[in-house]
């Protein structure tokens, strides 16, 4: 990861996999190199469900965006992690229901800010920053988000598939909190990691993760440490669930049918 508060486009490593880079040949995407392809089919040779499980992580950003977006009006979102762009996108979501609304994307692989700032160079509504997205200060005091983002109104901050990113050291507890407490009453916090309920299945995906991307990983989590995320949050319906069952856009929509491992997680409303 880049040094705390850097924001100039460092070379993409071509030999190192890149977390952004795997996601996006998990999910079908071309902006990736043989490096990152390998790691892939090492993950899926342990997780087979792999591949499905980026797919609904994906579908359950879209439907939280429009949810939030829809039936509480929110306008503005922080995306902390984001990854590269792909199929609609936090922006492309919120700005067909409100063409004003304001993302700010956060990652700090040198690819995303190049891939970002093509795909948003005449949307002066959206920004991508290339920054750690553990640095909350270096992050709020960036020109872009104090450009865009009004703290004087609800915010929704988005962690989607990204604490597992975050060893134990640098408390993703703490992240959030700091976050929060940055937002407004009213703001709300997106929140869901990978868990497994299988240690030798943690451990053996968290040592593969960790070595392959030479320590730009945490860990595969329980269920106990998700819902300390949400500590002094009110948590939407229907709670802290498996994500590809939080308000699912029909009864018909796909799940994740696996014990291997899940996403895990909901949305939090500060008080």
């Amino acid at each position: 990861m880049p040094e705390k508060g850097e924001g100039v486009l460092r070379e993409v490593d071509v030999n190192v996999p890149s977390v952004a880079r795997i996601y996006d040949y998990a999910l079908g995407g071309k902006d990736n190199y043989a490096v990152d392809r390998e790691a892939y089919d090492q993950l899926e040779a342990l997780a087979p469900s792999a591949r499905p499980l980026a797919i609904n992580n994906r579908r359950f950003l879209r439907r939280v965006v429009r949810v939030l977006a829809e039936d509480y009006g929110i306008r503005q979102f922080l995306d902390h992690g984001s990854g590269l762009p792909t199929q609609d996108n936090v922006h492309q979501v919120v700005q067909r229901i409100d063409p004003e609304a304001r993302v700010v994307y956060i990652d700090n692989d040198p690819i995303v800010l190049a891939h970002g700032r093509a795909l948003l160079e005449e949307n002066s509504n959206t920004a991508v920053i290339q920054a750690d997205f553990r640095d909350t200060e270096a992050i709020f005091a960036h020109p872009d988000v104090e450009r865009l983002i009004d703290l004087s109104q609800p915010v929704a901050a988005l962690f989607v598939s990204v604490l597992h990113c975050i060893p134990d050291s640098d408390d993703p507890a703490g992240l959030v909190r700091r976050v929060a407490d940055r937002l407004p009453s009213g703001s709300f916090l997106v929140i869901n990691q990978l868990i497994g309920e299988d240690p030798e299945v943690r451990e053996r995906i968290t040592r593969l993760m960790v070595e392959s991307t030479q320590g730009a990983w945490g860990r595969m989590r329980e269920r106990s440490d998700v819902r300390r995320y949400f500590e002094g949050l009110e948590i939407l319906e229907p709670g802290l669930v498996e994500i590809s069952t939080w308000r699912p856009d029909s009864e018909l929509g796909p799940r994740q049918l696996t014990d291997e491992w899940i996403e895990f997680g909901g949305v939090g409303r500060k008080p």
